[in-house]
């Protein structure tokens, strides 16, 4: 029966999260897991003393209930006050602040978990609250204006995204009980002595004409402008993007992998566009399920347009709401809702493609390029599909794939080979069945890593044959002969894959690694920095890689530099460690070589120069010696 197991009910929601999450991370990954388990467990204990309940708390995220509004207030008062004084005990740099939002709305209960737009709000007045606050909607609002002794500060009528009509929105003061309204009583108007008629018709004119420009032009939602200052990379010299994860809207968490796919389709066919910087998903999908606000995520991402929005999958309807902002103006460009049959889908990505290339006046030529750009037409190149289920199925592959593990991988191989007999004209995801079989030889799950690689190889060269403007194919084969150590045979596949999509990130950090072992220090700092500025998010190892380069380049500085913030990301990663004795060893600073050879003993204790050589074979026998040299110097054997 419809609505099996589900149930609604009215209840007090409490949204938090931590503003700045990604700097802290950044700056110290393991300081700010200690912060965050302390704070959260504060979290929950004055939830519980409050008669609230934790629902869910994933990443620097937490969400409660409360059956009272009265409870729901007060203990966010309270969580923002003890935790003021403990970050008063912490470096200015390491204290943890959090944003709150509460809304008292209707939801769906599914066992222990909630839905709909009760909870959604709740989570958009998190993101209207500063650091250190809390923000309370209308309804909240109406049910304890007269019960607590806080002041609040009515904010407007706040348009959020995903819901429809805007959101009344106080600020909670927590201190003077002084309500600043936001709708103030109307004044007595006084008598209209001798005023002429036909001045107060033209006035009325002319206010009317004025306030139709208004809505037509000028009424775009504003949001908060991003700061150039505060970006962490500059904004380049072309139009830079960031498309955040569309949000599921449905209800139903086993959906996620429709709103993520049509998301990926979007990012995959923006990067095509060469005259624009696209930042890779690798960093976008950090801010999924996050209430984020816009103007930060352009600061994070060093970008000045963001594309967001949501999609909501019910049987055979499907919506998708789709907004374009400025985030340096701090306005919408453009905002979409699209209400069509799920038929419909392929149709609703050109559509959105073709509308971001138009306002970021970004020019789309004729012909079989905005055709492969574009990715849909009546009748599908071999790199497009418009078969919906083989296009689920393989969005479902994919996420298992992306699990890595032994039982996953198969479980995704399974799913590609089914999406690809679904529709056999589509080349996706039969290339996607070969990483599986890279998979497979790189983590050891295969009983002949040989035979994987071959098999994989096989695939991405069938594909080639087919399609040969794959930049994944590409990759995959270059991706085989880096991993068997064959430099010189890997570099024209990720040359060609680059030439394909240079917006790729990862392909970027491959040519970096090997330009790094074909002894080409300058060329691979390059690649480096293209991957590290299209996916500041980046992991530990492009760090390591880039010290190694500074090292042989002479920037010795810079490779300390390097290295050691690659130690606060991944401080177990020995082999990071390791480059950094060789650095400090070189430059004759013993005591700080030793040190960091400790390191490398304490994480791994049967480590080897020898086989550390053997696993960083670089295209000079004479830099290989004078590393594992470097190294005995520190104390390593």
């Amino acid at each position: 029966m419809a609505g099996e197991g589900f149930k609604r009910k009215l209840t007090a929601i409490l949204s938090a999260d931590v503003e700045g999450y990604s700097r802290l991370m950044g700056d110290n990954e393991e300081a700010t897991v200690r912060t965050l388990t302390t704070y959260r467990e504060v979290m929950t204990t004055l939830i519980q003393q409050h008669n609230g309940k934790v629902l869910d708390s994933p990443g620097d995220n937490l969400m409660a209930e409360f059956v009272s509004v009265v409870d729901a207030v007060q203990c966010a008062v309270a969580v923002q006050k003890e935790i003021q004084t403990r970050n008063d005990e912490l470096p200015e740099n390491r204290r943890m602040q959090f944003r709150i939002g509460i809304n008292l709305g209707d939801v769906i209960q599914e066992e222990e978990r909630i839905y709909g737009d009760g909870v959604n709000i709740a989570a958009r007045l998190e993101g209207l609250a500063e650091p250190g606050g809390i923000c309370i909607s209308k309804t909240a609002f109406d049910h304890i204006e007269s019960k607590l002794p806080y002041g609040y500060e009515f904010l407007g009528d706040q348009t959020v995204k995903n819901i429809a009509k805007p959101v009344g929105a106080y600020r909670v003061l927590m201190e003077p009980r002084v309500t600043v309204a936001g709708e103030p009583e109307k004044e007595k108007r006084p008598p209209m002595k001798r005023m002429p008629i036909l001045v107060g018709i033209a006035a009325l004119v002319v206010l009317a004409v004025a306030v139709g420009i208004w809505q037509f032009y000028l009424s775009r939602p504003s949001v908060e402008p991003a700061s150039i200052d505060k970006m962490a990379y500059p904004l380049p010299d072309k139009p830079s993007i960031a498309v955040l994860p569309f949000d599921n809207m449905s209800g139903d968490p086993e959906q996620d992998y429709f709103s993520d796919g049509f998301t990926e389709d979007l990012i995959t066919s923006i990067s095509k566009i060469p005259d624009l910087l696209v930042i890779s998903r690798q960093s976008t999908f950090t801010y999924k399920g996050k209430p984020v606000k816009v103007n930060q995520v352009a600061e994070d991402l060093g970008v000045r347009y963001v594309l967001e929005g949501s999609t909501q999958k019910s049987g055979q309807q499907l919506r998708i709401n789709a907004q374009l902002i400025d985030a340096v103006k701090g306005h919408h460009l453009w905002s979409q809702r699209y209400d069509r049959k799920i038929d419909d889908l392929f149709r609703l990505k050109e559509d959105i493609i073709l509308k971001v290339a138009n306002e970021l006046l970004v020019e789309l030529v004729s012909g079989e390029y905005l055709r492969e750009i574009v990715g849909y037409k009546d009748n599908p190149e071999p790199w497009q599909t418009n078969n919906l289920e083989a296009w689920e199925t393989y969005w479902l592959a994919t996420k298992s794939y992306r699990r890595y593990r032994k039982e996953d991988n198969a479980r995704a191989r399974e799913l590609f080979t089914k999406a690809f007999e679904l529709d056999p004209n589509w080349c996706l995801p039969l290339i996607f069945i070969g990483w599986t079989h890279q998979t497979d030889a790189r983590m050891g799950y295969s009983e002949s890593r040989e035979k994987s690689f071959e098999q994989a190889a096989e695939i991405a060269r069938r594909v080639i044959t087919i399609y040969d403007q794959s930049a994944t194919a590409h990759q995959l084969l270059g991706s085989i002969h880096l991993m068997k150590r064959e430099f010189e045979e890997a570099l024209p596949y990720y040359e060609k894959a680059l030439s394909l999509n240079p917006n790729a990130a990862y392909t970027q950090a491959g040519m970096g690694s090997i330009m790094t072992y074909l002894v080409k220090p300058k060329e691979a700092i390059v690649h480096f920095k293209k991957a590290m500025r299209l996916s500041p998010f980046y992991p530990a190892w492009y760090l390591s890689r880039l010290g190694v380069c500074y090292h042989l380049t002479g920037q010795h500085e810079k490779a300390i530099e390097a290295l050691k913030q690659g130690i606060e990301r991944k401080p177990d990663q020995y082999f990071i460690h390791v480059r950094l004795a060789a650095v400090y060893s070189d430059l004759g600073r013993e005591q700080e070589a030793r040190a960091a050879a400790a390191e490398v003993l304490r994480i791994k204790p049967d480590f080897s120069v020898e086989a550390y050589a053997r696993a960083n074979p670089f295209r000079d026998p004479a830099l290989v010696e004078h590393r594992k040299e470097l190294l005995r110097r520190a104390g390593l054997k």
